[in-house]
């Protein structure tokens, strides 16, 4: 049992603990699945049957002594209320193999100061109506230019919630279909327990942002006002949302429920889960620091990696605790199944604040991060209908790349549900970046490294490569002296 579980706590003060079960769902058949639906189902059912059948008699003995819990399937645990006696007396049940911390965890962001980004966002009002420079950077009108925008590609926001209304946002939001709004399966609330000043409450049933973060980076995956704001990466896709923090503040608990909605969505209930209807890509522009409500730096590590069987691309910010090295030091970011994306400014150098690798908060010395971004000065909406030109952080920098996987898959859908293979791609394909600064052992020179990853992504160079553009067509032209060869202008 982990000691800074009750921290600060009396003998029988009770405390929010984690009581994950011994046997954990298999897997490993996932991968015979090629189409991403029949494989989201496998993974849920799976998952589902598992949690029924282990966590039977726990939940019937915390039923039977009124204790309070809520389960899970994602991954095989329970969170518990309860006093230091009881989850030691759990801790020592046969089939649960640990009991964890379940504390909040402040989200970690760089401030926001206005007109600090002024010699980059020069004569740039906040009413501007354009595409963002660091939209067209990562090559994302291009990509729009072919006719793929993110169509038919669902992406799943788990933040401080979402203003589901902005103007940038509104037709985009899955839930409505131009005239009628519904939020099942479209939305979840994950904060059950929000502080007594939280504008959103607990439980809220519709679409709400405590914190605007939440709002900002879904308009970096889908911004569009229709009217010229042209904010987002894939203004084409639809994205579902599922509020993960209490103004910042998340949980490992709080951060598996909202996995758990994106991989079946729920009606308003939390019932009758639909893994048709699942997320294709998470963003996660947040971070579970070890200190606080990630005491295990492996608590959410069956997460991640159970989603991403499912077939959806887990998408992280690398962090903001640079400049030093091995400062990738939160779940989901340090995760080899997630996709971790470090911050560049539009100049294509790396931003101070971008956490580096390698990896040794779990001492498997991983580089990371994968890939860079634009994460400085990056113009978003905000509620109610505002929009604001200072959003700096890897929380920037990870929504171009979740954006970036919408347009790939809306262009090669063959790849749809294919993570391992996208995200190959997108490191192939991107503008490779070097550094000065080498870590760990691992040099700033060579590509990948662990400043920039594998570089600034470029989604225009992935979509020429998955679905290369038609060349013109040729006609033979008949001459007395043969033929030869004309292009068309038409």
């Amino acid at each position: 049992m982990d000691p800074r579980i009750f921290a600060g706590k009396g003998a029988e003060e009770p405390a929010s603990f984690l009581v994950v079960m011994r046997e954990q769902a298999d897997l490993s058949g996932a991968e015979s699945f090629a189409e991403k639906t029949e494989r989201g189902r496998f993974v849920f059912e799976a998952l589902t049957a598992q949690a029924e059948a282990s966590q039977a008699s726990l939940r019937a003995y915390l039923d039977a002594r009124g204790i309070p819990y809520r389960s899970y399937y994602l991954v095989n645990m329970l969170e518990v209320e309860g006093t230091r006696s009881l989850a030691g007396e759990l801790a020592a049940r046969r089939e649960i193999s640990s009991v964890a911390a379940n504390q909040a965890a402040p989200l970690s962001r760089i401030p926001e100061v206005p007109g600090m980004l002024a010699p980059l966002r020069a004569g740039r009002p906040e009413s501007l109506s354009a595409v963002e420079p660091n939209i067209a950077k990562v090559g994302a009108p291009d990509v729009w230019a072919r006719g793929f925008t993110g169509q038919g590609i669902v992406v799943g926001m788990a933040d401080t919630g979402v203003a589901w209304d902005h103007p940038a946002l509104k037709s985009h939001y899955r839930g409505f279909d131009g005239t009628n709004v519904s939020h099942d399966y479209n939305w979840h609330d994950a904060v059950h327990d929000a502080a007594a000043a939280n504008p959103c409450g607990s439980d809220a049933p519709a679409p709400c942002d405590d914190d605007n973060h939440g709002t900002s980076t879904a308009s970096i995956v889908v911004g569009d006002d229709g009217l010229g704001n042209q904010i987002g990466m894939a203004p084409g896709a639809r994205f579902i949302g599922c509020r993960n923090m209490d103004q910042g503040n998340g949980t490992p608990a709080r951060y598996t429920e909202c996995f758990q909605f994106m991989i079946a969505p729920t009606d308003h209930n939390g019932a009758n889960p639909r893994p048709d209807l699942a997320a294709d890509v998470i963003n996660n522009s947040w971070g579970c620091p070890t200190t606080e409500g990630c005491t295990d730096p492996n608590v959410l590590k069956a997460v991640v990696e159970n989603v991403r069987a499912a077939g959806i691309a887990v998408v992280a910010s690398a962090g903001n605790d640079g400049p030093a090295c091995s400062t990738i030091a939160e779940p989901p970011a340090f995760y080899d199944a997630s996709f971790s994306v470090g911050a560049t400014s539009n100049s294509d150098t790396i931003a101070s604040f971008s956490s580096r690798g390698p990896v040794t908060a779990d001492g498997s010395n991983r580089l990371k991060p994968d890939i860079s971004a634009p994460g400085v000065g990056v113009r978003v909406a905000r509620p109610p209908d505002t929009y604001s030109s200072s959003f700096t952080g890897t929380s920037a920098s990870s929504p171009h790349v979740t954006g970036a996987i919408a347009l790939l898959w809306s262009a090669a859908p063959q790849l749809v549900g294919q993570v391992a293979a996208t995200i190959e791609l997108l490191k192939r394909t991107a503008e490779p970046l070097i550094s000065t600064q080498d870590c760990g052992g691992l040099p700033g020179a060579a590509v990948p490294n662990p400043v920039f990853g594998s570089g600034r992504v470029n989604v225009a160079a992935a979509v020429n490569v998955a679905a290369p553009p038609a060349r013109p067509k040729t006609v033979l032209s008949p001459r007395r002296t043969g033929t030869r060869r004309v292009n068309p202008r038409t």
